[in-house]
């Protein structure tokens, strides 16, 4: 079945069922805004990792992390150029959609507080724009607003003012032009964002330890170029961690490294398991937790991120893989593969002892919500179109109107034969119970899975952002054909 006809990944709650031991080259819609004038000037930030994009096969190939762009004084200037490139994935001679020529392109660092000023360059045929997935920042005007596109041939000026109070940890950054955001994110159009901090938050004997950014994506060949139609998600398909096929991740036996766990890919999910091992979970999607959890399995639905300490098993070689997952009757079933392979040598140091207590949050149990409502994932499997309350997405409706600085209680149901991934933009949510269950949860997220015929219930507190942003599947075939809506926020 194609991913259309299969619905396309949906993973298992995210922290829910993190638990221990969709195509088509249609044409666009032309009702959203275009951008037609080039504003500002910018120039790359610091790179002081190269990319690689050259992947040999054989069982192991070096790990790699991508480049780096990192603001300086509070700055971080970047120019981002989206072009079709032929790229070597796997050995072999790829077409693909990148941003600055690479599959796995830049990573933005920043801190809280910065700003980030962004020119985007659209050398593709067909229009596009960036979503900067998991910010706080407003959804207007030049800042994280996906109603806007860049036409082929023309540049567009971006500016970010981060919060002060902006949560350390892994966000990322893709294209969000629909209905094209699954081809292009399938083909290449994603690449993470890290806001340091989360190290004030250990005891002091781990604040310098190693990190490493573990990237999810994976891709397919078809006529010696990643399809951007007819895309099937229950197809076999390569997994890569940062664009590179099974990397060898050194590590010392005992050593504490933090990893940044993040799925970056349009529409598959990953069961994440380390062999011999566990995760012990520090922040989810991008947001400290207060007391540290921990899994040997992580699941990992389309958008979501963990950052989690490891700590490195006795000489030798372990797997870090993605275990067999399947997303319901309608859904996808994906086999076990390896991600990477995690290489443990040279002199052993002692076990750190891990934190417990971490950071803290605001508890939405305690607010009292403003509103109630009831949201209904469903779908028309045959016709390939998926639905949020019954209806199709269109950029213009208002399908919520929510006050500023008030917390609302959401139902959010699926009805659907398959899990799908629900996702809002600029404010997080806290997970409050899946299917009637209560759910303690230790944090908020932007990503949670819906379970098959099931029911989870969140809060969220609309803070510091008036204006219309959306909430959708991030499943991205299910986005682009339907399940998405919008919630405009108002004094």
């Amino acid at each position: 079945m194609t991913r259309r006809s299969r619905s396309l990944v949906r993973l298992g709650l995210v922290t829910v069922l993190a638990v221990a031991g969709c195509g088509g080259a249609g044409p666009w819609h032309h009702a959203a805004r275009d951008i037609s004038a080039t504003t500002g000037t910018t120039s790359p930030a610091p790179t002081p990792t190269p990319a690689s994009t050259s992947m040999p096969t054989g069982a192991e190939t070096a790990f790699a992390e991508p480049r780096q762009y990192v603001s300086k004084n509070g700055l971080l200037k970047v120019r981002l150029v989206v072009g079709a490139r032929t790229v070597r994935l796997a050995g072999q001679p790829v077409r693909a959609l990148t941003y600055n020529g690479d599959y796995m392109p830049p990573t933005l660092r920043l801190r809280p507080g910065d700003r980030l000023d962004l020119t985007m360059v659209n050398d593709l045929p067909e229009r596009t724009n960036l979503h900067t997935h998991g910010w706080h920042v407003s959804p207007m005007d030049s800042s994280d607003n996906i109603y806007l596109y860049i036409r082929p041939g023309q540049s567009y000026h971006y500016t970010y003012r981060l919060p002060a109070d902006l949560a350390p940890g892994t966000y990322w950054y893709h294209s969000h032009a629909h209905p094209r955001s699954e081809p292009q994110v399938f083909a290449g159009l994603s690449g993470a964002i890290v806001i340091d901090g989360l190290e004030r938050h250990l005891p002091s004997g781990l604040r310098h330890i190693t990190q490493h950014l573990i990237a999810l994506k994976d891709f397919q060949v078809r006529d010696g170029a990643i399809p951007t139609s007819g895309i099937d998600s229950n197809a076999p398909t390569t997994r890569t961690v940062n664009g590179l096929v099974n990397p060898a991740i050194p590590i010392r036996p005992g050593e504490t490294q933090l990893w940044r766990l993040a799925n970056i890919g349009a529409d598959i999910a990953y069961n994440v398991h380390l062999e011999g091992g566990r995760f012990h979970v520090i922040a989810q999607d991008a947001n400290p937790v207060d007391t540290v959890w921990s899994a040997d399995t992580l699941l990992m639905p389309p958008g979501s991120r963990f950052d989690v300490l490891v700590q490195g098993p006795a000489a030798g070689r372990s797997r870090l893989s993605t275990l067999a997952y399947t997303t319901g009757p309608d859904g996808d079933s994906y086999p076990r593969a390896t991600l990477a392979t995690v290489v443990s040598s040279g002199p052993a140091t002692p076990r750190a002892a891990l934190p417990v207590k971490f950071a803290r949050f605001r508890d939405l149990r305690h607010d009292r919500p403003a509103q109630r409502r009831t949201i209904v994932f469903s779908e028309n499997n045959p016709q390939k179109k998926f639905y949020i309350d019954g209806k199709l997405f269109d950029h213009q409706r208002i399908d919520v109107r929510a006050r500023l600085n008030t917390t609302e209680e959401w139902t959010v149901r699926n009805t659907a034969n398959e899990e799908h991934t629900f996702h809002i933009h600029v404010n997080d949510f806290q997970l409050m119970s899946v299917n009637g269950r209560p759910y303690a949860a230790h944090g908020l997220q932007d990503t949670v899975q819906l379970p098959v015929r099931g029911q989870v219930v969140i809060r969220m507190r609309f803070r510091d952002f008036l204006g219309k942003y959306p909430y959708h599947c991030h499943i991205l075939n299910h986005e682009d054909n339907g399940m998405m809506a919008n919630v405009e926020v108002v004094r």
